[in-house]
């Protein structure tokens, strides 16, 4: 989005590499709401192959879906299923879809019939997987991120302090128990006294932010000079996020701007190696060319329009290792994308069925034809296609995993660090792995959670 761009003031880019040869920055909102400030408003619940998996390496039961249910409900008002009981009517977060009524959207859902794909109305709803509309954090076209959802009414209250403008540069944790963090703001540094602190950075800064703290591989920390309180090598051991790829068409005729939303709907399907009850591919469509996107315009126009393909495979790769004591020296992140051949068979079958989308009678009715990949030459030659996948490679933006929790992660189901009396961590790097939807609202959700366990310890 606009408000995603590196040079954006309310985003901080971080470095990483998606291969080892593939820079990358990761942009991460800076602002208060977070990343829920400058992301695409996607908001699909994770599905309950996701919650068991969790559940099971969590090793505790509160993460069943059947647990988890009343927490979703909660935290939403779902605007299009307001009586459904697998909704809620009365959360912070307003939950809509777009409706496919515009030209290529509704080539999108036509062209998804013609090739058999199940119809899957609520995504949010556990059924199947296929085509539909997707759920958006939106009311009346107006993005509502956490900040607005949840602080914007409690700004009053006397027991909260908002301080922008301040960078946490690590914990103080003292014979095992965390004390106090400290925060710079304009060059100088200040220590926050806490009784318990609660770590929200993101999956990329929370696990460097607990390294510099003494959390982590105990011989890498004490080979940089970081005084260990906590020996989890789990803390940065790995990464779990979703490789992706825009497969874009040329529009036949000029298309009327968006209104409403910029996504068209998405369908989830499943790859020849993924489950096929939760469906591992997504094809999400654009109604604006990219371009329009990162330029803050709505025009579609003529200029090529994507449909932004990924694999959400849940798979842990790759991996965080901080290389210097100094807070102002970047870790080295790894995704460690596209490293065996399923990963990249898995991609290469994401691409193939949004071209096949692309080339049915129905999407012909808006599309002029594939822009890219262009030619049967690199769509049936599994090497030309994995070079052009390489050449395009970008990622979702689904960052976890980075502080899994688990016996022998390094948090508990509740998101207290093992080993360290008052300290938790309520993001997504505490999801042992990526859900097989995007992340939004399942970030909303571990907060939700872990301020029920504050509320009930």
């Amino acid at each position: 989005m606009p408000g995603a761009q590196p040079d954006h003031p309310y985003v901080r880019p971080v470095s990483v590499r998606l291969t080892p040869d593939h820079p990358y920055a990761a942009p991460r909102g800076r602002v208060l709401g977070g990343s829920t400030t400058v992301n695409g408003g996607y908001f699909i619940r994770a599905r309950r192959t996701d919650f068991e998996r969790w559940a099971r390496r969590s090793g505790d039961a509160r993460w069943s879906y059947e647990r988890i249910l009343p927490f979703l409900r909660a935290m939403e008002t779902d605007l299009d299923h307001p009586d459904d009981p697998l909704h809620g009517s009365e959360g912070p977060v307003p939950v809509q879809r777009v409706t496919p009524d515009h030209p290529a959207a509704a080539a999108f859902n036509a062209a998804a019939r013609e090739l058999r794909h199940p119809e899957e109305a609520d995504k949010n709803a556990q059924d199947p997987p296929g085509f539909g509309p997707v759920p958006m954090n939106t009311r009346g076209g107006h993005h509502v991120n956490t900040g607005l959802a949840y602080l914007l009414g409690t700004a009053w209250r006397p027991n909260l302090t908002v301080r922008g403008g301040h960078t946490v540069r690590s914990a103080v944790i003292e014979r095992g128990r965390a004390r106090a963090v400290v925060a710079e703001h304009e060059g100088r540094h200040t220590v926050v006294p806490a009784g318990e602190i609660v770590v929200c950075a993101g999956a990329l800064v929370t696990p460097h932010l607990l390294h510099l703290s003494g959390v982590g591989p105990a011989q890498r920390l004490a080979g940089l000079g970081i005084p260990v309180v906590a020996d989890l090598p789990a803390v940065g051991a790995a990464v779990s996020d979703h490789p992706q790829v825009a497969v874009t068409w040329q529009p036949r005729h000029p298309l009327a701007d968006p209104e409403g939303g910029w996504l068209g709907g998405a369908l989830h399907l499943a790859s020849s190696s993924g489950g096929r009850r939760a469906g591992d591919l997504e094809v999400l469509q654009s109604l604006l060319p990219l371009a329009a996107l990162t330029a803050g315009t709505t025009s579609a126009g003529r200029a090529p329009s994507s449909f932004l393909v990924s694999v959400q495979a849940p798979r842990r790769s790759g991996g965080l290792r901080t290389v210097s004591a100094d807070p102002e020296v970047a870790p080295l992140v790894d995704y460690g994308y596209l490293a065996t051949p399923v990963d990249r068979r898995r991609l290469r079958e994401a691409v193939w069925a949004a071209a096949h989308l692309v080339g049915t009678s129905a999407f012909g009715e808006v599309c002029a034809g594939l822009a890219a990949p262009s030619g049967r030459r690199v769509l049936d030659d599994d090497r030309a296609l994995d070079h052009w996948v390489r050449a395009h490679l970008g990622t979702a933006q689904h960052t976890c995993g980075t502080v899994p929790m688990g016996p022998s992660g390094a948090v508990d189901a509740h998101g207290r660090v093992h080993g360290v009396t008052g300290l938790r961590v309520a993001d997504t790097s505490v999801l042992p792995d990526a859900p097989l939807r995007g992340r939004a609202a399942t970030a909303v959700l571990v907060g939700e959670l872990a301020a029920d366990s504050l509320r009930r310890t």
